[in-house]
């Protein structure tokens, strides 16, 4: 099996000093020897279902502590309904704005657990996913949808009952023309992602685990997860302030005055 590319290509043409009339002829067709590749891989190494489990309802909060507090997708990427949540593994997606082809072919080789990630460059003038792929999402049994772009048909992707987070929502729909590449590593909401990485989504946004890392941050994330459970606990019985405020407060040097 060929493996993915080491470097994470630009993903935003528009970003790269191109203006979209150098991109597309039409909304019909991009013009040749436009940005993108066109290689689609059909395999990537998933983690074990087991270890994907144990982030399976995490707050992305604590998730994204256990990370060093940098992990989170950027703050436009949210659910497109209220209580979606998922958990899962990247399938990476990297498509021209305005072109939805290889989210159909990435339909194909999805397997159950899987999150599509599609990156868009952050192009939000068109959506890349609705209903009709919603309902193929569900029927395969993907975990959800994380995309820098837009959607639509949210009425529609709710009542499949698919979690799909999303940069945006737009009535406008995409073309089938390709190129683009299927897991391959991509920048998405600010964050790189790679095929097999696990993904956790809640109503704060998405976080990104590398794969490499997602033993490790299990592990954290249960400490995180119960020290925040201690602090609460603390907090109903009226221990309102930990200990570490005025600590720290001290060793760098706060000078704490009754009066100014």
């Amino acid at each position: 099996m060929p493996e993915a590319a080491a470097i994470v290509r630009p993903c935003n043409p528009l970003r790269n000093g191109l203006q979209e009339s150098q991109i597309f002829d039409s909304l019909e067709r991009p013009v040749a020897g436009s940005a993108f590749g066109f290689t689609l891989y059909t395999q990537f190494r998933r983690p074990d279902a087991g270890l994907v489990a144990r982030f399976d309802g995490a707050p992305t909060g604590n998730v994204g502590d256990a990370l060093g507090r940098s992990a989170a997708m950027d703050h436009r990427i949210k659910p497109v309904a209220p209580g979606m949540r998922l958990a899962g593994t990247a399938l990476t997606i990297k498509t021209r704005p305005v072109d939805n082809l290889l989210i159909w072919k990435a339909l194909e080789i999805a397997q159950p657990g899987d999150v599509l990630v599609i990156c868009t460059g952050d192009y939000l003038g068109h959506s890349v996913f609705g209903d009709l792929t919603a309902r193929v999402a569900v029927a395969r049994g993907l975990a959800g949808v994380v995309t820098d772009g837009a959607v639509r048909d949210v009425d529609g992707i709710v009542e499949a009952g698919l979690p799909v987070f999303a940069a945006a929502v737009t009535p406008n729909s995409p073309q089938k023309d390709g190129p683009g590449e299927i897991n391959v590593p991509v920048a998405c909401g600010g964050q790189v992602v790679e095929p097999g990485d696990i993904l956790v989504g809640d109503g704060d946004g998405v976080v990104v685990i590398p794969a490499r890392d997602a033993e490790r941050a299990a592990v954290e994330f249960e400490r995180v997860r119960s020290y925040e459970e201690e602090r609460m606990r603390q907090i109903v019985s009226g221990e309102h302030i930990p200990d570490w405020v005025d600590r720290l407060l001290a060793e760098r040097g706060a000078e704490v005055r009754a009066t100014r």
